[in-house]
């Protein structure tokens, strides 16, 4: 029974208008995106792979090669198997760095327009043979329903249809970077009606031509022959051709690389190909053999590689026949549209854009549009035209597609040095590529039209070989790929990379992140349009500029020279998706220059290294330890609870931690990058200052929030060296917040002075107790002798000189208690005379320890005339008064205090000495320990010498504790002697409060 062509046509067509529907429908939103995003969408769509020549040819194959057919798959299941380590790199790369194509990936590993062209005329070259081979499929099955049809008729008008539905498909959009997700749905139904159309003809064969299950196996049984035709030339030919073939072809093909990688949806999906992928071929396989026999049994005349339609066609089964017919159709038409939708860009890219027709255009996107459907026409004509030049030819639907697959291997070798050979050059490639193009045109297409005779010597090659004279894509295969190994490998090792091959290498096999160098001429994203609209027009360079600083979360005032390097690398990497990653780099490299002999900043390099590791788990060699060293290095920065802000040599942040945040109130991202100076006040003034001073470590006072602040600085610089005046490189600021601990020491002083207070008062009471009595004796005896003027005169002037002795006591006693503030301000650091110190220290001491508490312990001092010490009086004279009141409660009854001073090496010692019990040798440094104390309870705080040798670091002294020979204590406070030091000016310090 045949079919009207009008039927196959209309069927066909209105077939096509529902793939495309569905695309539409998905694209428009109609569909959900948790269907379009699917990973079994994404698992159906990789059954692209499956053209007619499974659809088909399978069949026809396993008549001639047994079951040896299913190698074209078994290989791709091997090919899922290396997802880990091929197909996700490869998916990384093409994500990270916008790359569309195959070429744009080689031509990215190894730059040059020449690696583009020349990967691109050779993907284009192997691609007509099977472009040729969906039409002859197309025309040959119209043939089998419609023996009357006009194979030209139908070849030109399946050609026509499907510039036309690839347009629709796939040039509706401005760029290639954005993910067709309509079309991968199309792709997803049109699998999925070819496994429902064999598996429905196999299904209906073992029905219909057997009579069952039963009836198939009666069948085998009484012909053997059929089932040893399949089972003999897999035992006795290799399957190692068919393996590497469908392995590489199961991503490298056009069609599958741009599913796999460039269709890829954003969620992983290729856990789900895994296994999917490759189930849905064996359940394609399944029929196979079924409709093999089927035809057998029935004694069809026609070429196996069309028995999926003869079978039904012969028994009357019109609309199954139909179906079948359609899942041709389907599976031609779905490998047509992906391949010219992968190869017009990358035509576009590699072969057109580089004759510089689209430079200046001022509606550059429009024009590479038309530019694409233009493309999509042509190549569509190409395979149509090769197809012409075969149409007298015998060959085999299944051989004709593995002249494609030998081309298409000719990259293996090139993505293998991509991912795992850094060494690896362009020279190698090429050569490679070469060797292995110019073995594959001799061994497999010019045998297409020459005489056998020209050819005869390739089938004695392959015979010495050990290769089947009716296979010779097998030595060609094992010809071509060993040339194109040996070629790649030797002329990388005999040549040297250029440094933009090292960094692609570097990015590639993931060996670590190189280093970005210089910044941009271009001071903010206006004169970024500026400059690429000369190249891309006003409109596309608006477009791509905007487009990068959405991407990266920018503003568009942004003038730092960090943000704008990337802000170019972001711009690269989208006309890279447009333009291809050569043209991109040699737009962006012309309109974009970097500025030469300068040095980028640290910030961004660190910025660069740190996004590149960010993935480390995907690195190779010792970068996943540095990697895991760094992060436990932030995370140390992070968590401490000092400031840190470190200096690149340019002068911009490089790091600022997240205690200096809080304290700061200025976000990391606001500051990293920028020149100190430019940071918010009081930072800006204050840090830039600090960074160039000459003291590398001071205190100050900032206003932050409306509050003051004490802050204490330390700079340290990368060498020693820098700090005498040599060129930086860089430092590292520690900010320390001692506002809470000053408060907290200023509150203990205070505490520990009013208990001295209160012990100096009773001294004070009964020193002004012995005043207080004589005055009143005076007074008494004054009036009886009113009439002797000169006792009056004499008993006054004893009156006065016991007032001046109260006045004396009461001053002491009021500068000691107004000494320091709660505030924990200190006053600047004058010269001291000591002789007036000590004894204004002896005077204040005697009146701590009453008559009742003293027992007689006696005060002695000595010490040179005119010692002199920097610091502040009374918060000395509180040192030396709790020193000797700590040695008075030490002395036995009756004993001698000694206080004295000496100068040595411009030094001055103030030495308390006692006869007391001494102190232990272990307890020697914890006695400045706050709360610590060697009384009995209820005799002391434990914060006395804690506050004083607080203060005594404070004026840049020491204090020492030492036990005396024969029993005792010795304290000795060194000071600076003024004699030896000048003070140091009074002067304002940026940020901090007058």
């Amino acid at each position: 029974m045949t079919l009207e062509l009008g039927s196959l046509v209309a069927a066909s067509v209105v077939y096509l208008l529902v793939l495309f529907l569905v695309a539409y429908a998905a694209e428009r939103g109609l569909i959900s995106s948790r269907i379009t995003q699917h990973p079994l969408v994404y698992a159906l769509a990789l059954g692209v792979y499956a053209t007619s020549w499974s659809y088909f040819g399978s069949v026809g194959y396993a008549a001639r090669h047994g079951y040896r057919y299913l190698g074209i798959y078994l290989g791709v299941t091997l090919a899922c198997l290396l997802v880990p380590v091929l197909w996700r790199p490869l998916l990384r790369l093409t994500r990270e760095l916008q790359l569309t194509s195959l070429a744009d990936l080689l031509a990215f590993r190894y730059p040059g327009q020449t690696t583009g062209t020349a990967v691109t005329l050779f993907m284009l070259a192997g691609s007509l043979p099977y472009l040729a081979l969906q039409v002859r499929a197309v025309v040959e099955s119209a043939k089998v329903l419609s023996p009357s049809a006009s194979a030209t008729l139908v070849g030109m008008g399946f050609c026509a249809v499907l510039v036309v539905f690839s347009v629709l498909f796939g040039a509706r959009h401005l760029t290639p970077r954005e993910r067709h997700e309509g079309l991968m749905l199309a792709i997803a139904f049109e699998s999925a009606v070819k496994v429902v159309a064999l598996v429905a003809v196999g299904a209906w064969a073992v029905s219909r031509v057997f009579g069952g299950v039963d009836g198939l196996w009666t069948w085998l049984d009484a012909h053997p022959e059929a089932v040893e035709q399949l089972q003999r030339p897999a035992r006795e030919a290799s399957w190692a051709p068919l393996l590497v073939l469908s392995c590489a072809a199961a991503f490298l093909t056009p069609r599958s690389y741009h599913v796999a990688f460039t269709e890829a949806p954003e969620k992983d999906a290729l856990s789900t190909a895994t296994w999917a992928f490759p189930l849905v071929l064996l359940v394609m396989n399944l029929a196979v053999p079924v409709v093999l026999w089927s035809g057998e049994a029935l004694g069809l005349p026609w070429p196996a590689d069309f028995h999926l339609l003869a079978v039904p066609a012969s028994r009357g089964a019109t609309g199954l026949a139909l179906v079948a017919f359609l899942g041709g159709v389907s599976a031609s038409s779905a490998m047509v549209i992906v391949t010219t939708l992968a190869l017009a860009p990358m035509c576009l890219t590699h072969l057109v854009l580089p004759l510089g027709y689209a430079r200046g255009q001022p509606h550059l996107y429009g024009w590479l549009l038309w530019a694409r459907r233009l493309l999509i026409a042509l190549i569509i004509l190409a395979g149509y035209g090769f197809y012409r030049l075969l149409d007298t030819r015998g060959m085999g639907l299944v051989d004709l597609g593995l002249v494609s697959f030998v081309a298409v291997a000719q990259f293996a070798p090139g993505v293998l040095g991509l991912l795992f050979w850094k060494r690896a050059t362009r020279a190698g490639l090429l050569s490679g590529l070469g060797a292995g193009a110019a073995m594959w045109m001799v061994t497999l297409v010019v045998p297409l039209w020459a005489s056998p005779g020209m050819v005869a010597w390739t089938h004695r090659v392959s015979a010495l070989l050990g290769f089947p004279s009716d296979e010779p894509w097998g030595f060609s295969t094992f010809a071509s790929l060993t040339l194109n190994t040996l070629a790649f490998v030797g002329v990388s090792l005999v040549t040297r990379q250029s440094q933009a091959e090292t960094e692609a290498a570097r990015a590639c096999t993931r060996e670590g992140p190189g280093l970005v160098s210089g910044g941009v001429e271009a001071g903010s994203p206006r004169e970024f349009r500026e400059r690429l609209a000369p190249l891309l027009g006003e409109e596309a360079a608006s477009a791509e500029v905007d487009r990068a600083l959405e991407s990266l979360d920018m503003s568009p005032d942004e003038r730092r020279p960090s943000e704008l390097r990337r802000l170019r690398d972001g711009v690269e990497r989208n006309l890279s998706g447009l333009l291809g990653p050569v043209l991109a780099r040699l737009t962006v490299a012309e309109a974009l220059r970097l500025e030469p002999g300068t040095r980028a900043a640290l910030a961004e390099q660190l910025r660069f290294v740190e996004e590149r590791l960010r993935d480390a788990h995907g690195m190779q060699g010792p970068v996943r330890a540095v990697e895991a060293v760094r992060r436990y290095l932030n995370r140390i920065l992070e968590d401490l609870p000092l400031g840190v802000c470190t200096v690149g040599p340019d002068g911009e942040v490089v790091i600022w931690n997240a205690a200096l945040e809080r304290l700061s109130g200025v976000r990391e991202h606001a500051s990293r990058g920028h020149p100190l100076a430019d940071l918010p006040a009081p930072w800006g003034s204050l840090l830039s200052t600090f960074a160039t001073g000459a003291e590398a470590d001071t205190e100050t006072r900032v206003v932050v929030a409306g509050a003051e602040r004490t802050l204490r600085l330390h700079r340290s610089r990368l060498t020693p060296d820098e700090e005498g005046g040599g060129t930086s490189e860089g430092m590292a600021l520690l900010v320390e917040d001692l506002t809470e601990k000053k408060a907290v020491d200023a509150r203990l002083a205070h505490q520990d002075r009013l208990a001295s207070l209160g012990r100096v008062a009773a001294g004070v009471a009964h020193e002004i107790g012995n005043p207080l009595t004589a005055i009143a004796s005076l007074t008494q005896n004054l009036k009886y002798e009113l009439d002797d003027a000169q006792a009056v005169k004499e008993r006054t002037a004893l009156i006065l000189q016991q007032c001046r002795r109260i006045d004396a006591i009461v001053r002491a006693l009021v500068g000691f208690s107004h000494a320091g503030t709660v505030g924990g301000e200190a006053r600047p650091f004058t010269r001291v005379e000591v002789g007036p110190l000590l004894t204004e220290a002896l005077q204040l001491a005697r009146m701590a320890r009453s008559a009742t508490r003293s027992r007689g312990v006696s005060f002695e001092h000595r010490g040179a005339e005119g010692l002199m010490v920097l610091g502040d009086a009374q918060r000395l004279e509180q040192v030396l008064v709790n020193l000797l009141t700590n040695a008075v409660d030490a002395s036995p009854e009756g004993g001698r205090v000694e206080l004295e001073a000496q100068a040595q090496e411009g030094r001055v010692h103030l030495r308390v000495l006692d006869r007391g019990h001494g102190i232990a040798s272990e307890l020697t440094q914890r006695v400045f320990e706050p709360f610590f104390t060697t009384k009995q309870p209820g005799e002391g705080t434990g914060l006395g010498l804690a506050l004083v040798a607080g203060i005594v670091r404070e004026h840049g002294g020491t204090i020492q504790v030492d036990n005396r020979p024969g029993g005792g204590t010795s304290v000795t406070v060194s000071l600076p002697d003024a004699r030896s030091h000048t003070p140091p000016p009074a002067r304002p310090v940026p940020g901090a409060t007058p």
